[in-house]
């Protein structure tokens, strides 16, 4: 059976929908890890499986969308949210993968904190993703977008202060240089998922 992204074909939006779940499983993930500050082979071999399970839908997506001749919106749109949404879930596996390089094993309870704002982040994109389905009544993409950047703010603000206090109180260099690494890549994280609100707000323009 052939595959279109007709208007009222779903099948486009099931593809959205699982890619945004496999983020909601990889940001939960993260979150259960930083909590128990396990680090290890099997965390890592966890996060990699549904950053190689996102990679698929990804290439589904594409696969489709270069067989397809009419798309529900703009084919670049289309590219673009399916690419963004993929790279959220890549730099959450490449954060937990560089932890366990670095050979950390600890709680850091700044990396929970923001492990939990990556979480509501992500979360608040499913909403908006979900809500992509209804175009003729946008408010609930546009607010969850909104939650989207106001949580990209407070993200920002986090990853200052603890980088601050990291210059204030470290001795060791090293742990100075892999914890701002870490920081980085996780305020990183919520630049993403606000890219990924960009693209749902455009898209909800251009259809109005």
């Amino acid at each position: 059976m052939g595959f279109s992204f007709l208007p009222k074909d779903e099948n486009f939006f099931v593809l959205f929908s699982k890619q945004a779940e496999l983020a909601v499983m990889s940001a939960t993930l993260f979150l259960e890890i930083t909590s128990k500050g396990s680090y290890d082979e099997e965390a890592v071999k966890k996060m990699r499986s549904l950053e190689h399970q996102a990679d698929e839908v990804t290439h589904d997506i594409i696969d489709r969308l270069n067989k397809t001749f009419i798309t529900p919106f703009d084919r670049e749109d289309i590219y673009t949210l399916t690419k963004e949404l993929d790279s959220v879930i890549d730099m959450i596996y490449t954060i937990t993968n560089r932890m366990k390089v670095y050979k950390i094993q600890e709680v850091n309870h700044d990396l929970v904190e923001f492990a939990k704002v990556i979480d509501k982040s992500v979360r608040a994109l499913t909403v908006a993703i979900e809500s992509l389905k209804d175009t003729k009544h946008p408010q609930g993409a546009l607010d969850s977008c909104i939650e989207v950047n106001r949580l990209e703010n407070i993200g920002d603000n986090m990853r200052d202060a603890i980088l601050a206090k990291l210059f204030e109180t470290a001795t060791d260099p090293v742990y100075l240089i892999k914890w701002k690494e870490i920081f980085q890549f996780a305020e990183t994280v919520l630049d993403i998922c606000e890219d990924v609100a960009h693209v749902i707000e455009s898209i909800i323009v251009k259809q109005a």
